[in-house]
């Protein structure tokens, strides 16, 4: 089954390049026919002539980085995005979600449309739609909102993820935070799974793990693009027999979405370091799974930065009152391991009552995928998705910014021109309220 990707904006398509270059690389790179064919025919069709061609298609309101992003898959010399398969104008959003939303959405909604509908009609069997974009700018989040609600129209019975980057905190454009609150609120309606990379945090895994002295954005791009590797490459799940996953996008919404109130999905990987390192390094499986563990249950999406004095409560300590407590409390958790010695790797570690709420049993909570190939070069890696209190900081501390900005009006006047009344923003506002409330009695 085979997924058809949407990159939206700058930052949606530039992450959409990385992610497409990484999976050919691991998938030519392999010498295994089941994994390297599994792989290309999710993320690829070929040509007469052989030539692998991105199942994308690329939306942005201005056409320089969709240009550039064309060029650097064609001169990759291994896979391209098709002739035909992007849009764009010469005129963009100016960061401002509304003119995105309500003017260059619905103006161009039937040509996206059309280049959605070409690349599913080129699938044999489609998996789901994922939408790539960022939350802080105006055609990723407010054109990405409203062709997710488009889409969920014209495919409603068709797996939805978005993939969202979130802003620095320090701030990268003034009004970010009512883009991300809009943003936000609109998808939950419409996707069945958000998965979130912050900004910070990838940044400092360039700075901190990568030991890159001058970061850019093709840096933390590049870390994005690996974290989604590893998460959407064929892997062996619990009761497949031996095949390789076919729906990764349903089997990933059906581990870790189960409830409509619970859609955001943080991600952790192990290990992470420069690639001149890997060759002296080595990792033992128990080793790699501690550390992860203990970055779920202390909210640390770095090794470097696990907290060790965060512990989790024992049964008899577990009651409401710990609402307020220290660790992080899951939802679901799904596990992907890559790489040697896969199938001696115990996990038994992660289905510990206590990680969870007590909604669902450890069984249905937890699951884990395996794969015996090597990704991206690391002898072993191990990528934690989960459901989880990871995210509700940064959410609360994006809405209360958002929060002080509308208490004095602050631009207002700038989204209602284009259609955004005061009460989108409160209605926004409250829903999102509703969403912390929720993932706090976890």
């Amino acid at each position: 089954m085979s997924v058809v990707t949407v990159q939206l904006g700058q930052c949606g398509n530039q992450v959409g390049h990385e992610l497409f270059d990484v999976i050919c690389s691991d998938a030519l790179e392999d010498q295994r026919k089941g994994y390297s064919t599994a792989s290309c025919e999710r993320f690829f069709h070929q040509t007469a002539h052989g030539e692998l061609v991105a199942r994308a298609v690329l939306v942005d309101m201005e056409p320089k980085v969709i240009n550039q992003t064309i060029c650097r898959s064609a001169k990759s010399g291994r896979w391209r995005y098709g002739e035909t398969s992007h849009f764009s104008q010469k005129q963009g959003c100016g960061n401002n979600w509304a003119h995105g939303f309500c003017v260059h959405g619905p103006r161009h909604r039937d040509v996206v449309e059309e280049l959605v509908r070409r690349e599913v009609e080129r699938c044999d069997r489609l998996a789901g739609l994922m939408a790539m974009m960022s939350v802080a700018g105006g055609t990723g989040s407010g054109v990405g909102a409203y062709i997710t609600r488009y889409l969920r129209d014209v495919y409603p019975k068709s797996f939805i993820l978005n993939h969202l980057t979130w802003p620095y905190g320090t701030g990268e454009v003034i009004v970010q935070n009512y883009n991300s609150v809009l943003t936000l609120a609109h998808l939950y309606h419409h996707s069945d799974a958000i998965l979130v990379h912050e900004n910070d945090t990838v940044h400092r895994i360039c700075s901190q793990l990568l030991n890159i002295k001058h970061i850019s954005f093709t840096d933390v791009n590049r870390v994005i693009a690996h974290q989604l590797g590893s998460i959407l490459q064929p892997a062996l799940t619990t009761d497949s027999n031996g095949i390789y996953s076919r729906n990764p996008l349903g089997e990933l919404v059906g581990s870790l979405a189960c409830h409509p109130e619970y859609k955001l999905l943080s991600v952790s990987t192990i290990p992470q370091m420069p690639s001149s390192s890997i060759a002296y390094s080595t990792f033992s499986w128990p080793g790699l799974l501690k550390h992860l563990r203990q970055m779920l249950i202390s909210n640390s999406k770095m090794e470097e930065c696990i907290d060790w004095q965060v512990q989790l409560p024992s049964a008899s300590e577990r009651t409401r009152t710990l609402l307020g407590s220290s660790f992080n409390t899951s939802l679901a958790n799904l596990l992907i391991l890559r790489g040697k010695d896969v199938y001696s790797a115990e996990t038994g570690s992660f289905e510990d009552p206590a990680l969870y709420s007590s909604w669902l049993s450890p069984e249905e909570a937890f699951n884990v995928w395996k794969s015996p190939v090597i990704f991206n070069k690391y002898e072993k890696s191990a990528t934690l998705v989960s459901n989880s209190k990871a995210l509700l900081r940064p959410l609360d501390n994006m809405l209360g910014k958002a929060w002080n900005m509308f208490a004095s009006r602050a631009y207002i006047h700038q989204y209602v021109k284009f259609g955004i009344s005061e009460e989108d923003f409160l209605d926004s506002f409250t829903f999102l309220e509703q969403v912390i409330s929720s993932y706090n009695q976890l």
